[in-house]
């Protein structure tokens, strides 16, 4: 008797941990693959590329050097078995989702949360290749800001959703003056602004940079960052996110399919679940 209660016991565990973090369909499949390590893995590696094996008759689609793409691939990692640390430098209260943590900072101020993270990346990319220019965003009201405008010295007026510019600083060009301007973008920019600003892309067209994004309040969005094709075409991706609160950015294990983790197959209207959270009416889109 004692046995059988001890069963129904694990098995109601189980049941309650699928249902909690909301990315699974077979209970016995997700608690396998938030245990244990994906074969793919190579432990020794510091950087996405390496840190993840291809799996047999697939190999990765190629990218020009310089590219934002060959960018993200290449980003480097913490030691494996490095913990999602929140803002606050406590830990994340679950640990079984990642097989990677990004060497990105998080600052102390809590406001670099998913879409942030992801902001920051490419705003970092655009920075360190002189493509400067490039740099803004919409605030969720709609209202572009732009790195250059900020750089110039010109400031938000903000009223409800009435937004003006006006030149209340001097001009400042430097490196922390660029982080001041995200950490404004921050405040007034998300998944929201994200998911009306940004150029909707067709799952087949998938790249390395491309977003899968909810809008909303909470929304979430990931980034795809590493691509590998099979003779048929058939592609795979890897994921990293940041989160809520804001914590390491870090890449996902594939929870529902442990044979092929932490590489995702991704189809448009297709139910995608990424650790703590499961995409549904979702779209895919791309920084401009």
């Amino acid at each position: 008797m004692k046995k059988l209660l001890l069963t129904i016991l694990i098995l109601t565990s189980l049941v309650v941990l699928a249902f909690q973090f909301k990315p699974v369909k077979r209970v016995v499949n997700t608690v396998r693959a938030s245990i244990e390590t994906p074969s793919l893995i190579d432990k020794d590696s510091l950087t996405i590329t390496s840190r993840v094996n291809i799996p047999d008759g697939y190999k990765r689609v190629s990218y020009g050097n310089g590219s934002f793409e060959e960018y993200l691939r290449n980003y480097k990692l913490k030691p494996f078995g490095s913990k999602i640390i929140n803002y606050d430098d406590s830990e994340y209260f679950w640990q079984g989702g990642h097989i990677g943590i990004l060497e990105i900072p998080v600052p102390k101020n809590g406001l670099q949360q998913c879409a942030d993270a992801l902001i920051r990346i490419r705003s970092e990319y655009l920075w360190k290749h002189n493509r400067k220019d490039e740099i803004g965003f919409n605030f969720t009201s709609g209202h572009y800001c732009s790195w250059k405008q900020y750089a110039d010295g010109y400031r938000p007026k903000i009223s409800g959703n009435k937004v003006s510019f006006h030149k209340t600083a001097s001009a400042n060009t430097s490196e922390e003056n660029f982080y001041n301007y995200l950490n404004l973008i921050y405040m007034y920019s998300g998944t929201l602004s994200l998911y009306n600003e940004l150029k909707s892309i067709d799952a087949k067209d998938l790249k390395i940079g491309d977003m899968l994004i909810k809008g909303g309040s909470p929304g979430h969005i990931v980034m795809i960052c590493d691509e590998i094709i099979n003779d048929n075409g058939d592609k795979r991706f890897l994921l990293f996110q940041g989160n809520t609160p804001a914590q390491s950015v870090h890449l996902v294990k594939n929870l529902e399919d442990a044979t092929f983790s932490p590489w995702y197959q991704l189809e448009n209207d297709a139910v995608v679940p990424v650790s703590n959270y499961t995409f549904g009416s979702a779209k895919f889109v791309r920084f401009k």
